[in-house]
Order: C-alpha cells, then sequence, then structure tokens
C-alpha cells in the first residue's frame, strides 16, 4: 500500500493504536546499547545516544529516567513527505494539555504521551479522526 500525503485522509485513517506498556527515555552508557536491552527507539544526539524502551527493561538494566509514557502508533501509513499530520496531532494534543514526543517511522508515526494520560489522548486522538472523517475523506475505509 503506498504511502499517504494527503491530511484530510491521513487524518481520517489515522487508527490510533495503544502499544501496552510503559516506556521510558533514556541514555546509553558509554554510547552503545548493551545486548540486552531492546530499545523501540535510538536517537543519536551529540550529547549521547537517546534511548526508548520499557520501562521494565530500563529497571533491570539500572537505566536513570524520569519521564513515564504511553506510546501510541498512528497505524496510517503516512508518507515521510506529508504535510500537518504531527501539526494537527500535536494541536489537537496541545488543546487537551497533553505533552507529546513525535518519533516519525518508515511506515507510521508513534506518540510518546505521558502515561496516565493515554486514555484521553486516546479520545483526543479518535475525535480528530473522526473530524477528518467528516471534513474530507468519505469514501475512507480505515484500511
Amino acid at each position: 500500500m503506498p504511502a499517504e500525503k494527503d491530511l484530510d485522509k491521513l487524518l481520517a485513517d489515522m487508527r490510533p493504536e495503544l502499544n501496552p506498556g510503559e516506556y521510558v527515555f533514556t541514555v546509553a552508557p558509554d554510547g552503545r546499547v548493551r545486548p540486552d536491552i531492546r530499545p523501540v527507539v535510538t536517537v543519536a544526539e551529540e550529547e549521547g545516544l537517546t534511548l526508548v524502551l520499557p520501562r521494565q527493561e530500563a529497571d533491570r538494566a539500572g537505566l536513570a529516567y524520569d519521564y513515564i509514557a504511553g506510546w501510541v502508533t498512528l497505524r496510517v501509513h503516512s508518507a515521510l513527505d506529508a504535510v500537518g499530520l504531527t501539526a494537527a496531532v500535536a494541536e489537537a494534543l496541545t488543546q487537551a494539555g497533553i505533552s507529546c514526543n513525535v518519533v516519525a517511522g518508515f511506515h507510521h508515526d508513534h506518540l510518546f504521551v505521558p502515561h496516565d494520560a493515554t486514555a484521553r489522548t486516546l479520545a483526543v486522538l479518535e475525535e480528530l479522526t473522526e473530524c477528518g472523517r467528516r471534513t474530507g475523506a468519505p469514501d475512507s475505509g480505515g484500511a
């Protein structure tokens, strides 16, 4: 299936899905990922290698963190050069007072929100999806 660029269709077909568990942001000691750690996201920065991983793995490895997140995947296959999806999601979550860290994968966008706000996040995203369906994607089938 080709990646989608049309904003109305992206919003109408987002299909936000909560991944189970709690996730944390931490830094890899010595800039390397230990073999017993399986991060879901890595980001190489000048200051170090950021890891996003299940809280349980960070605890087991003794890695420090101070932010516990829920992970929501937008199941629509968004094009990397699509315009407006991140902005629309960020605006909706901002209006609801929910912080969000967005990571773009090749196929999907991933949102890391405060773990205690996951239910509200899903409600906000579902409302945004309904608005997208009403405004310009009448034949959206969620496929």
